[in-house]
């Protein structure tokens, strides 16, 4: 492990004790000090977000803020107007003029989680900003312009969405600038104990608790279990074992009924 993962792991928590999310972490250095636009891949849950913002904290950007949209949760009718913002008048229920994301992200960095979910209609929006930062407030005909570094994020298979008619085929190239995979749990369980380990240990100083540990069996099931919600759901489970099972030796039978 070379000291900068090191000094990643020690300031953002991210544990990579397994060498597939060294690999993942390298290449994190390497892209971190450009502006270069980064498209993360992985399942729901592995923690896109985390590498979001290790992504953004390195370059001359870190002072500013990272913004962090959920693309795949905003309502379509209502997306253009989040992303971009909008005029007062502009739609029914437009009382005043509002920022969008792009603008609060303005010299800043701006994750757009989920990207495969975008609509058509918006993506079209999304390659102008790329191509050249211009953009339009929904109800305005005045253009802006934002300096924004784009780090996006998906758990689809994006070119086959492209095959499938359903993502643009040029903002797929925009966006795959520089393509990072983070592997789920299951593919990297050398990480899955320190990673119990630290949330068992944030939570008992949350609640006020005391971890006793747990049994070979419990450590060998917490490990050969598949993680379909990954460290989500590996939070989950140490959090409900910390509070329900407070100050218990965890056993593979206490384990196993907080497991799918």
């Amino acid at each position: 492990m070379t000291d900068e993962i090191k000094q990643i792991q020690s300031k953002f928590g991210v544990i990579c004790e397994s060498d597939a999310m060294q690999r993942v972490i390298a290449k994190v250095v390497q892209v971190a000090p450009t502006k270069i636009n980064v498209l993360l891949r992985g399942e729901s849950g592995v923690g896109k977000d985390v590498i979001a913002r290790v992504i953004h904290v390195p370059i001359d950007r870190k002072d500013k803020k990272i913004v962090i949209v959920n693309t795949g949760a905003i309502p379509e009718g209502i997306i253009e107007s989040e992303l971009f913002g909008h005029e007062k008048g502009s739609f029914t229920g437009a009382e005043d003029k509002r920022q969008g994301y792009f603008e609060m992200a303005d010299n800043g960095t701006i994750f757009l989680d989920e990207i495969g979910d975008t609509p058509k209609s918006v993506q079209v929006k999304l390659l102008r900003i790329l191509e050249n930062g211009e953009y339009y407030r929904v109800g305005s005909s005045d253009v802006k312009r934002t300096d924004v570094r784009i780090i996006t994020a998906t758990n689809r298979d994006l070119w086959k969405d492209v095959q499938d008619g359903k993502f643009r085929e040029d903002l797929y190239y925009r966006l795959d600038t520089v393509t990072i995979y983070i592997p789920p749990l299951r593919e990297r369980p050398d990480d899955i104990i320190p990673i119990f380990k630290k949330f068992v240990t944030e939570f008992a100083t949350k609640y006020d608790s005391v971890f006793q540990g747990f049994a070979d069996d419990a450590r060998k099931l917490l490990v050969s279990y598949r993680w379909p919600g990954n460290i989500r759901e590996l939070r989950n489970v140490a959090e409900q074992l910390v509070v329900l099972e407070k100050s218990k030796f965890i056993t593979v039978e206490i384990l196993s009924k907080y497991l799918k």
